[in-house]
């Protein structure tokens, strides 16, 4: 069982609470991006970087994923790839997707996207809270007590 992280647009923040989680734990945490990321030098965190293109760090997530792997995105797309494929899925702020609630999140980033492509601009998303960080890792430990054994 492994943790892929979207590393190119996850937060520092969210990257600090996995690698502080891998130490603790030993499961191994695999950070995808097309640049080089920092991380720890632990033996079960690595960095895989690929080439820059659209999707690219997507596609490669999801081809190296198995069922019951966490992946941690933003990314509605990816997420619901992740979900179609038996994987699990986690954003930065701490909500877990499930088949449920990806089918409505993706309904509501097309028509956010058609929003933005007739000129609305929607300022973003607001940074990340507090609470954002505890849930987050409140749903990591649970993903770990039910899904992996130190070994």
């Amino acid at each position: 069982m492994k943790i892929w992280v979207d590393a190119d647009a996850c937060p520092v923040v969210i990257k600090d609470i996995l690698f502080r989680a891998a130490e603790r734990t030993g499961i191994k945490v695999i950070l995808v991006a097309n640049q080089p990321i920092r991380k720890p030098s632990l033996k079960n965190i690595s960095m895989l970087q690929v080439p820059s293109g659209f999707d690219a760090a997507d596609n490669e997530i999801v081809k190296r994923l198995i069922k019951n792997d966490l992946v941690i995105t933003s990314d509605i797309p990816l997420a619901a790839e992740v979900i179609d494929k038996g994987g699990l899925a986690l954003n930065p702020r701490g909500e877990m997707y499930s088949e449920g609630s990806i089918k409505n999140r993706l309904e509501v980033r097309d028509f956010m996207d058609s929003m933005r492509a007739s000129g609305e601009h929607s300022g973003g998303p607001p940074p990340l809270s507090q609470s954002d960080r505890q849930a987050f890792a409140n749903h990591l430990d649970k993903y770990l007590s039910n899904n992996y054994q130190a070994g």
